[in-house]
């Protein structure tokens, strides 16, 4: 991270601060703990979780896609924490009655039964990483993020998305005993609704769509169940075709008071359920409503 400087402006002078990047002690990974879902936006279920192969992992969460999340942290510059967070993600989805068992537990019924398997995620947190390191990730099909920490002083810290890789997502279905596993969808997909869609409601997500992903190299794309999620270290933009009505639906992470609401256009949706995160629902239904949610998809986007 030596190519990143933070500076404290005073009135006539500039400051650099001292970063470091000191092997990650373990009373970091009690601050991730207790500030998971403003940090990484994953809600916190267990630390040093015990599996039945005597492994044991850092920390266990779900994000606000639902998705399971492994974190592991670096504590050595000899510890291979993205061959480990593997081993452990392939045990989580031999495992799905545990993991649902330890949400029921601890965030509710409700969670548990929402559990977005098609997208485990694997996060590794250390100081710093190899080329080698992003080279592997990028590799993989599979679900994994490297994030870089850097502190400075007491009561600063940096995060920088190192890289990302993202796997196609795994279908699964629920049987009568209410148990995932591998098989066709009996529920229709964001991806269906998508593919029954006329060429003008495709053109007009694939416009969203591209514009969302050119707003950042850090964005990254994911398809789940009932929508599109879009998001940097945490979610910006989530996204649903409806070929009933011609329209592409985006939540924002925008705060409703700041914007002027237009009936057809943008709503509070703070007390209206609807699937994936944000307050602010956009509907896109022509070029013209394109081109005016350009400054809130940016607004979201820097504040993720």
């Amino acid at each position: 991270m030596a190519d990143i400087k933070l500076f404290k402006l005073g009135a006539n002078s500039v400051d650099e601060l001292d970063g470091r990047a000191v092997a990650l002690e373990k009373s970091l990974q009690d601050i991730f703990e207790r500030n998971l879902e403003p940090l990484l936006g994953v809600r916190f279920l267990a630390s040093e979780y015990r599996t039945s192969n005597r492994g044991r992992m850092d920390t266990l969460g779900i994000d606000e896609n639902n998705c399971p999340v492994i974190i592991e942290y670096k504590r050595s510059t000899n510890e291979n924490v993205i061959n480990q967070g593997l081993f452990y993600l392939d045990w989580l989805m031999d495992h799905q009655a545990d993991f649902r068992i330890l949400v029921m537990d601890t965030l509710g019924k409700e969670v548990s039964d929402q559990i977005e398997w098609s997208a485990p995620r694997l996060i590794c947190i250390a100081g710093d990483f190899t080329k080698y390191d992003t080279h592997a990730v990028n590799q993989m099909n599979r679900n994994i993020e490297l994030i870089r920490y850097l502190r400075f002083g007491d009561d600063l810290l940096l995060l920088e998305q190192l890289t990302a890789a993202s796997a196609e997502p795994t279908k699964t279905t629920l049987p009568d005993n209410g148990k995932p596993k591998p098989g066709n969808t009996v529920y229709k997909t964001a991806s269906e609704y998508l593919a029954q869609s006329d060429q003008g409601l495709k053109d007009r997500f694939e416009a969203v769509r591209a514009y969302l992903l050119a707003l950042g190299d850090d964005v990254q794309e994911k398809t789940l169940k009932f929508y599109f999620a879009f998001r940097r270290i945490k979610n910006f933009a989530c996204v649903e075709v409806r070929p009933q009505t011609g329209k592409v639906l985006v939540y924002l992470k925008v705060n409703p008071d700041t914007v002027d609401l237009q009936d057809g256009f943008t709503r509070d949706v703070r007390k209206i359920g609807h699937f994936g995160t944000g307050d602010l629902e956009v509907t896109i239904s022509n070029e013209a409503d394109f081109e005016r949610a350009k400054p809130l998809f940016e607004a979201s986007y820097e504040a993720s």
